[in-house]
């Protein structure tokens, strides 16, 4: 079997790639500093699959830690989603974004290079392409000037390893992925923010569940039919499957390039009270929520064009919005 590293992988997408991973037959490690997940996902995932997965508590900052676990262990290729992950909190903390998602990236990336590893997975943001002139986003759109410190990180990284690629024997993919949302069939896994939630969908299924009183919308202004914003929402299960198959393109050496880059979405945008609807009527129940003042940082639309990842990879999503919202709600009533 294969040993994968999966750096991050006690967090929400994370996790949900471990268990599409172990399920494909790969022999996963997993690196996590717990700073945004729970040491139970651990136990959750075996539960699911059956296997254990060996962890280790490692925050990715501290170079002589990272560099101690790869001369200890042996890795066929690394997908790597260890990031501060928050749009509105990066522009907060800009230097705590660029130190933990730029400098850990660059110490993997050396470890890779000493120990002659050459498969990687990135995980990367729609947020490289900024507001899109043209929607859908395709694999064409430019990569503009990032509205946010943490879609500067992802460009930063995205740079950082095609210049490795170009330099070293190393493949890698980064998976531009738009919205994530959901939670896994058996309900053993999900979303699990710690503190305030960033994300639209945990703050939702907090204010149905009462522990938010009540849900802000971040501006009706927007240049939209309904003017709130639009994204492109996608189950993490499918998009767990999507880093399986870009892996196994790796490994099989199917990749055109040294360094290649996949929108991952579902093509399809929803607009913020699109989806509260959308939920309500899943759910069967109604949400508190107002409309409030627009939050930095935030674009007006994005949604992916997915042929590129659907003929290269294979690939595309086979759940729905309908199934994404259902089990988000089971997940935070599952919390309860």
């Amino acid at each position: 079997m294969k040993k994968i590293l999966v750096t991050g992988g006690l967090g929400f997408i994370g996790s949900h790639t471990v268990v599409e991973l172990q399920n494909t037959g790969f022999d996963v490690i997993i690196i996590d500093n717990l700073s945004n997940s729970k040491m139970e996902v651990l136990d959750n995932i075996e539960q699911i699959t059956s296997k254990k997965a060996a962890f280790f508590n490692i925050d990715l900052r501290n170079k002589k830690e990272v560099k101690h676990f790869f001369n200890t262990n042996t890795i066929d290729g690394i997908i790597h989603f260890a990031a501060s992950k928050a749009v509105g909190e990066s522009v907060e903390k800009p230097l705590d974004y660029y130190e933990n998602n730029i400098g850990t990236l660059v110490y993997i990336l050396q470890e890779m290079r000493d120990h002659k590893i050459d498969h990687f997975i990135f995980s990367s943001s729609c947020t490289v392409y900024g507001q899109a002139a043209e929607l859908p986003i395709t694999e064409k759109s430019p990569v503009k000037p990032a509205i946010s410190p943490y879609g500067n990180t992802k460009q930063i990284g995205e740079e950082i390893i095609r210049d490795t690629c170009k330099v070293h024997n190393m493949n890698a993919i980064a998976l531009r992925y738009f919205n994530p949302i959901g939670a896994h069939d058996s309900i053993k896994i999900g979303e699990l923010p710690l503190g305030v939630p960033q994300n639209l969908i945990p703050y939702i299924t907090q204010t149905a569940a009462g522990i938010r009183e009540q849900l802000s919308v971040f501006g009706n202004d927007y240049d939209t039919p309904d003017g709130t914003a639009i994204r492109d929402y996608i189950h993490v299960v499918d998009l767990a499957k999507a880093h399986t198959a870009a892996l196994q393109r790796l490994l099989s050496n199917e990749n055109k390039e040294k360094f290649e880059y996949f929108n991952v979405g579902t093509g399809k945008g929803s607009s913020v009270l699109e989806i509260i609807n959308a939920f309500e009527h899943a759910n069967n129940l109604k949400l508190n929520y107002k409309i409030t003042t627009r939050r930095e940082g935030d674009v007006t639309a994005a949604y992916a064009d997915t042929n590129k990842v659907a003929n290269e990879l294979n690939w595309k999503t086979e759940k729905t919005l309908e199934e994404a919202l259902k089990s988000a709600w089971e997940w935070q009533k599952s919390l309860i």
